[in-house]
């Protein structure tokens, strides 16, 4: 009888604290063992010369998701969860949806619906919550946080998923009483409106003008307001797809000042900008993205967030829309900007993008990489610590990277339902070549190995440390300090 299932022998494994050679041993789909050399086991896998990291986890992404506006993303849950796999990722965290007038519950059932027979990868969902209303908040938010739904997001901006600041805060209530993690999408509705009506009033329709509505102090000036609406009620919030130095800025100093906001950045962020925009004809719509890409500048301060404690997480914010009457062309071959469906795709380039501008050249460690590429965002969002790192007792979530192989970006390598890349030609150093899944091979010799629907559901337990009031309640809401009203 053979010790293990499986092991993966010679490579050098990198977590978000070390970087140490060993042997894995892996049993029943959990790493079991780690040590100089082991032997005994069903099917070995040689990763000598090459680094072994956790699987990416996935946290923000847009998978057979329906707009508020009725477009359908371009990818189902099979092609984008194996899009995902081949970018190097073993779990992702996409969103259930809820429009206005739809039931929570309701929106998670159709969510399970999609996924459950397709995902070739482990799976959750983050709730979108457009419609706060008195049943939502009161019973089926809450539900649905004890059943293992431990986090969801909340927008600014966009007229039909908006919420308002008294809104805000009574779903932040709701998330400090329960112990969940609260996205918030920060742009000023209002501004961008403002912006976007005289551009057009004035005939500057080109995709370009897309970056110039949604201003930089639009997301300035969101960010600032949904920190301090946290900090009134001590809860927990991640700031998602920040693009601009001012927002960044402002979640630093939160943090700074022992709140605990989190931060997220995305690949367009680091590798296009607002020029990407501007291209002949409907070209441009290709690059129109909330947030939209910013200046060099705000590269370079993003790319400082990534390790002077901005940002905990860098995710693909991948939301397919293809170039054609199903997505960006939906409303002709010239759309206005105020009519392109808003979203970049990237789940399978992620990982490879910061490996390769990150990790070899320098602006970050592999250490760095992995804390935020998958240990962060496991801890953020209830997974760890059986995702997002190496170690005995946590799933055998693993990827065998080829540190120092060259590859050409094209759309015609990759495996999602898009027609196009923003990432065409960059030539990239570093790839995932073998990834594993609680012990499954998924990808091996740039083949899948596993069937759809074969990916796990994950279930989460509210209440984890990183959703967790910091203890500093503002004076007005504390009992002690503003004469013993009970507010909370």
């Amino acid at each position: 009888m053979s010790d293990f299932d499986l092991v993966v022998t010679g490579g050098t494994i990198a977590t978000a604290s070390d970087t140490f050679k060993s042997d894995i041993g892996i049993n029943n789909g959990r790493i079991v063992a780690l040590a100089e050399s082991l032997s005994g086991a069903n099917k070995t896998i040689n990763a000598a010369g090459k680094m072994v990291l956790p699987g990416g986890v996935e946290a923000h992404c847009h998978i057979e998701q329906e707009s508020a506006a009725g477009i359908m993303t371009a990818d189902d849950y099979k092609s984008g969860s194996i899009s995902a796999a081949f970018g190097g990722n073993t779990t992702i965290i996409p969103f259930a949806a809820q429009h206005r007038g739809q039931s929570l519950r309701d929106v998670v059932k159709t969510y399970r619906g999609r996924a459950d027979p397709k995902s070739v990868i482990d799976y959750t969902f983050h709730l979108i919550v457009s419609d706060p209303t008195e049943q939502v908040l009161g019973q089926e938010l809450p539900a649905l946080i004890m059943d293992g739904y431990t986090s969801f997001k909340v927008y600014m901006t966009y007229e039909l998923l908006k919420i308002d600041d008294r809104q805000m805060l009574d779903v932040l209530s709701v998330a400090r009483k329960h112990g969940a993690m609260t996205m918030v999408h920060a742009e000023n509705n209002e501004v961008i409106n403002w912006l976007a009506e005289k551009l057009i009033d004035g005939g500057n329709t080109a995709p370009k003008f897309h970056a110039m509505a949604h201003a930089r102090i639009a997301e300035a000036e969101a960010s600032q307001r949904a920190i301090q609406l946290a900090r009134l009620v001590d809860t927990p919030m991640l700031i998602v797809h920040v693009s601009t130095e001012e927002a960044a800025n402002a979640i630093l100093n939160a943090r700074n000042k022992g709140l605990k906001i989190y931060g997220e950045t995305c690949p367009q962020y680091l590798f296009l900008t607002a020029d990407d925009l501007d291209r002949d004809g409907a070209e441009g719509t290709k690059f129109c993205c909330s947030p939209p890409p910013r200046n060099k500048d705000d590269q370079e301060a993003i790319w400082r967030g990534l390790t002077n404690g901005t940002f905990q997480v860098c995710h693909s914010d991948h939301a397919p829309y293809r170039f054609d009457n199903t997505g960006k062309l939906r409303a002709g071959p010239n759309p206005t900007f105020k009519q392109v469906a808003n979203g970049v795709p990237g789940i399978e380039l992620r990982l490879p993008l910061l490996f390769s501008e990150g990790v070899n050249k320098g602006r970050i460690s592999v250490n760095e990489f992995v804390a935020l590429t998958a240990t962060n965002a496991s801890k953020i969002y209830g997974l760890h610590p059986r995702k997002g790192t190496i170690a005995v007792g946590s799933d055998a979530d693993l990827v065998i990277w080829d540190p120092e192989k060259p590859v050409t970006v094209s759309h015609e390598m990759l495996h999602d339902n898009m027609d196009y890349t923003p990432y065409e030609g960059m030539e990239l150093i570093g790839w995932p070549e073998t990834v594993i899944n609680q012990g499954r091979i998924i990808v091996k010799d740039d083949e899948l190995q596993v069937e759809a629907g074969s990916g796990s559901f994950l279930d989460r337990t509210p209440g984890h440390n990183a959703a967790l009031p910091a203890g500093n309640l503002q004076m007005e809401l504390d009992p002690q300090r503003n004469f013993g009203a009970e507010i909370l």
